[in-house]
C-alpha cells in the first residue's frame, strides 16, 4: 500500500514527524557529544555532568570510579565501578578496578568475585593477568598468582623481567618455576636474571632445558653465560655448555678437538670475542686486526701493531680447558718487522686463575719469514683452565713494531710420568 501525500495537511504532518524525529536524534547526538567532551576532562564536576548526560555509558562511570581511587577514596569509587560493570560486564579492566577498590575496603569476597569475573572475561591479555597476579599475591593466593604470571610471560615481553623477578622473589624454587610458571619462550631472559643474581645451579637447570628443547640462542647470550661460568671457575660446565651450543648457537666451527685444543688457531674464522674463542681487549698503544696479506695456515693471520709505553699484554687471548697433571705441546708461527725496544713480545700460557706462567716462548724478534715458536709444559694438579696470550717482556717498557701470528696449536701429549 502506498501513502498519498497529495493533501497539504498530510504533507505538513509528515514533515512535522520528520522534524520531530530528526530533532530528537540531533538532541541525543549533541548530548552524547557534549558528554564525551566533558568526560575527557579530569575535573570531577565535568565527569558528573557527562554521566548525567549519558547515564548508560559505562566508561564514564569507570573513569569517575578510577579518579576516586586515585584520590584514595575507595568507598566513593566502589559504587561507580559496580555500576560500570553492570552496564558492561565484558570489560576486564573495569572488574580489575573494582577488585582494587574491594581490596582497599577490606572486602575479600567482593575482591575475589571481581578478579574471577575479570579473568572469565579476558584470560589472555597480559596487562589484565599482571594486575590480577599482583592482587592475588596480596591475598596470599600464590599458586593462582603464578598461573597469571605464566600468562604474562607467554604474551608480553615488556613485562617479562618484572614477572620473572616477582615470581622468583615469591617462590624461588627453580624446578617448580620451570614446570609451572616460566614458559620455554622466557628461558633466555630467565637465564639472564639468574646470572645477575649469581644463582649458578638454577641457571644450569635453565640451560639444560634450553639444550634439551634445542632452542636457538643468540651468541651474545651464550657468551654472557660463558663469561659468568669462567669467572666463577665453573670450567667443566663452561666446556659442556660450549659443546652443547654447537648447533643452537651456530658455533660448530668453533669447537676444540684432539688435534687442536685452541679454537680458530689460524684466524680463518671471525673472532667471537668470548667463550672459548679469542678474546680481544683494547690496549693503549696496540692495534689488532685480521690480515689477509700476510698468511700461512689459512687465508688470514692476526696482525699486532705496537707503538706505546706501559704495554704488558697485546690484548688478545684465549681460554683453554685442560686436564690436571697433563703434558701439552704448544706450537705457533710468527713474523715480526721493525721491532724496536728493550725486550720483546712472547707467547705465554698461564693458569687462568693464577699469574704463575706454565710456558713462555722465546722472544718474538724480527723475522721476515714465518718462524716457529713453541714448547712443552705440564699442568699442575689443580689446573683446569689455562689462558694463551701474547705478553710484553719486560712489562711496561716502550716497544714499537709489527707482529703477525698464525697457526697456533695446543695438543695433549701425555700425562705426568708417561
Amino acid at each position: 500500500m502506498q501513502l498519498s501525500l497529495r493533501s497539504p495537511a498530510k504533507k505538513w504532518a509528515a514533515t512535522a514527524a520528520i522534524v520531530v524525529v530528526t530533532a530528537g536524534y540531533c538532541g541525543v547526538a549533541a548530548s552524547r557529544f557534549l558528554a564525551d567532551r566533558l568526560a575527557q576532562s579530569n575535573n570531577e564536576s565535568s565527569l558528573r555532568r557527562a554521566i548525567r548526560l549519558d547515564s548508560g555509558n559505562a566508561e564514564y562511570r569507570y573513569n569517575f570510579g578510577v579518579r576516586q581511587l586515585a584520590l584514595q577514596l575507595p568507598a566513593n569509587a566502589a559504587p561507580w565501578l559496580e555500576s560500570a560493570t553492570r552496564l558492561n560486564f565484558h570489560s576486564a579492566r573495569q572488574w580489575i578496578a573494582l577488585a582494587v577498590a574491594k581490596q582497599l575496603l577490606g572486602d575479600p569476597a567482593g575482591e575475589n568475585a571481581a578478579i574471577n569475573n575479570a579473568l572469565a572475561v579476558d584470560s589472555h591479555t597480559p596487562d589484565i593477568a599482571w594486575q590480577a597476579a599482583n592482587l592475588l599475591l596480596a591475598q596470599g593466593r600464590t599458586n593462582d598468582a603464578m598461573k597469571q604470571f605464566r600468562t604474562v610471560l607467554e604474551n608480553d615481553s615488556s613485562l617479562t623481567w618484572p614477572a620473572i623477578t616477582t615470581a622468583w622473589k615469591i617462590h624461588p624454587d627453580i624446578d617448580s618455576l620451570l614446570e609451572n610458571v616460566i614458559p620455554p619462550a622466557a628461558d633466555i631472559p630467565f637465564l639472564q636474571f639468574l646470572l645477575s643474581n649469581k644463582e649458578t645451579l638454577a641457571a644450569g637447570k635453565v640451560w639444560n632445558r634450553i639444550f634439551s628443547l634445542q632452542q636457538p640462542i643468540g651468541r651474545r647470550y651464550l657468551l654472557e653465560y660463558e663469561h659468568y661460568l669462567l669467572n666463577h671457575r665453573e670450567v667443566a660446565q663452561a666446556s659442556l655448555v660450549w659443546q652443547q651450543a654447537s648447533k643452537i648457537a651456530d658455533i660448530a666451527a668453533y669447537q676444540p678437538s684432539a688435534e687442536n685444543l685452541l679454537v680458530n688457531g689460524d684466524f680463518s674464522l671471525d673472532i667471537l670475542n668470548g667463550g672459548f674463542d679469542w678474546i680481544h681487549q683494547p690496549v693503549g698503544g696496540i692495534s689488532v686486526a685480521l690480515d689477509a696479506n700476510e698468511t700461512h695456515s689459512s687465508s688470514r693471520s692476526l696482525r699486532i701493531l705496537l707503538d706505546g709505553e706501559g704495554i704488558s699484554d697485546a690484548g688478545i687471548s684465549q681460554f683453554v680447558s685442560v686436564e690436571p697433571n697433563t703434558r701439552y705441546d704448544f706450537t705457533a708461527l710468527y713474523k715480526a718487522r721493525e721491532m724496536d725496544g728493550a725486550g720483546a713480545m712472547q707467547f705465554a700460557i698461564h693458569d687462568a686463575y693464577r699469574s704463575t706462567p706454565l710456558f713462555v716462548s722465546e722472544d718474538l724478534r724480527d723475522a721476515d719469514f714465518w718462524k716457529n715458536a713453541g714448547g712443552t709444559f705440564t699442568t699442575p694438579a689443580d689446573t683446569h683452565l689455562v689462558i694463551v696470550h701474547v705478553i710484553r717482556v719486560p712489562a711496561g717498557r716502550p716497544i714499537r713494531g709489527k707482529l703477525w701470528i698464525d697457526g697456533l696449536r695446543l695438543v695433549q701429549s701425555g700425562t705426568e710420568g708417561k
